[in-house]
């Protein structure tokens, strides 16, 4: 029966589950489903897997009436209660307990592989939620001897706060693609143009007491006085056949 506080949840229900009688274990080996009379079993009929607080109860009842055949307490699994075969995933070893306190060891199996499948899930996951409570609880019954932070102002510890006050950040100056800096513009917005080319290439000064024209003259006048000198081969000829009219003939 229930306690109080606690009450009986389902873990899975499936209709149709076949009961064999094994044989008593011989030795430490294995268990094994074709051991057993699988094309004929004992007894068949419906499979509802119970929780009651931390226990877990497979019941075997009639299909039709629901009365109870027989029950198997568990509390834990995988365990002594209830056991896998070594040859077939459908098949199941199970002690079954009455209220006296008798105990027997009975197979179950599947004819589903579903059915086997869920079966075993519903029976893992209720143990695994009944080992992660026991975990808390251990954790909260057991004192905490952590050092704690302390967070507190000591005695005479004070502290400032600087509200409103922001730091200028220095402007940082872009730099060109060739990686060099370029220069404020100057304080009254504009901006000196370069100097003249002719100014830095040409360092010529015009001649003191002259004009341009008088230049332009001056240049006149060396160009007419430099004449061409005249062409040798043709004074050269002309003298030589002024020879030949000199001579007379005799």
């Amino acid at each position: 029966m229930a306690t109080e506080g606690q009450y009986e949840s389902i873990l899975c229900v499936k209709p149709e589950v076949n009961v064999y009688r094994i044989p008593p274990r011989a030795s430490n080996r294995a268990i094994r489903a074709a051991d057993w009379k699988l094309d004929a079993p004992d007894w068949t009929g419906r499979m509802r897997v119970t929780a009651l607080g931390k226990v877990a109860y497979v019941k075997l009842e009639d299909k039709i009436s629901g009365e109870l055949f027989a029950q198997a307490p568990l509390e834990e699994y995988p365990g002594i209660a209830m056991e896998t075969v070594s040859d077939s995933s459908r098949y199941f070893v199970l002690r079954i307990q009455d209220d006296n306190g008798r105990s027997a060891f009975i197979g179950i199996g599947f004819g589903d592989r579903g059915d086997a499948f869920d079966f075993n899930v519903a029976l893992q996951d209720h143990f695994k939620w009944v080992k992660q409570d026991d975990e808390f609880t251990k954790q909260a019954q057991a004192p905490d001897n952590t050092p704690k932070l302390d967070l507190g102002f000591k005695e005479g510890q004070t502290i400032t706060l600087n509200i409103g006050q922001s730091k200028k950040k220095d402007r940082s100056r872009p730099q060109s693609s060739g990686g060099f800096g370029l220069l404020p513009p100057p304080p009254g917005g504009k901006i000196a143009p370069p100097p003249s080319s002719r100014s830095t290439n040409h360092n010529t000064q015009p001649p003191a007491g002259g004009s341009d024209t008088g230049f332009l003259l001056d240049l006149d006048s060396s160009n007419s006085n430099s004449a061409a000198p005249s062409n040798p081969a043709t004074t050269a000829s002309s003298d030589l056949w002024g020879d030949f009219d000199s001579v007379s003939p005799k």
